[in-house]
C-alpha cells in the first residue's frame, strides 16, 4: 500500500483535501471528529492507496462530503469550530512527503472581501448539492462563451 498525494487548503469555514489518483475505483473515505481515512485502487496499475490523517482540529464529520472525478478526489471538511484557522492540515508538526499546501487555491481569508465571500458561498453551494449527477455541477472551469474581438485578436500570418 501507498500513500495518496494529497494537497489541501483552508477556508473560513471548511478545508479542503484534494487527493491526487486517477481513475479511482473501490473508494472508501470515513471522517471521523479527528481523523480522515481515505482508501483506493487507482491507476492502470491498479495501485492500493491508504491515507491515515489525524486532523488538526475537529471536524463535523456528518455534514463533510466527498466528490470523486477522473483525475482526483476532492474531500470537503466542515470545520467544528467556524472561523478559526488551521495552522496544517495534520495534529502532529511532521513534513509528510505526500501531503503539500494547494498554493493555488490558498488565500488569507481574514481579509476576504464580499466579492470573494460571494464567489466562496457559490462553491460551497455547489459542495452541499454533490449528490446529484455531475450535469447539475456549474461550470468550473471560467471559460465563457464570449464572441467578441480583443484589441489584440489579430491575425496570425500563414507560416511559410
Amino acid at each position: 500500500m501507498h500513500p495518496a498525494t494529497a494537497k489541501w487548503y483552508d477556508r473560513r469555514d471548511s478545508v479542503f483535501i484534494e487527493f491526487c489518483v486517477a481513475d479511482s475505483k473501490d473508494l472508501k473515505i470515513n471522517f471521523d471528529k479527528t481523523k480522515c481515512v481515505f482508501s483506493c485502487i487507482g491507476g492502470t496499475d491498479n495501485v492500493k492507496y491508504e491515507n491515515e490523517i489525524d486532523l488538526f482540529e475537529a471536524i463535523d464529520e456528518n455534514e463533510s462530503k466527498h466528490k470523486r472525478t477522473d483525475r482526483s478526489v476532492l474531500c470537503y471538511l466542515i470545520k467544528a469550530q467556524p472561523g478559526k484557522p488551521w495552522l496544517r492540515l495534520t495534529k502532529e508538526k511532521a513534513k509528510l512527503s505526500w501531503l503539500s499546501v494547494d498554493f493555488n487555491n490558498w488565500r488569507d481569508w481574514e481579509d476576504d472581501s464580499d466579492e470573494e465571500m460571494g464567489q466562496y458561498d457559490q462553491f460551497s453551494d455547489m459542495m452541499n448539492s454533490m449528490g446529484g449527477g455531475e450535469e447539475d455541477l456549474p461550470d468550473l472551469d471560467g471559460a465563457e462563451d464570449d464572441d467578441s474581438a480583443d484589441s489584440d485578436d489579430e491575425k496570425m500570418p500563414d507560416l511559410e
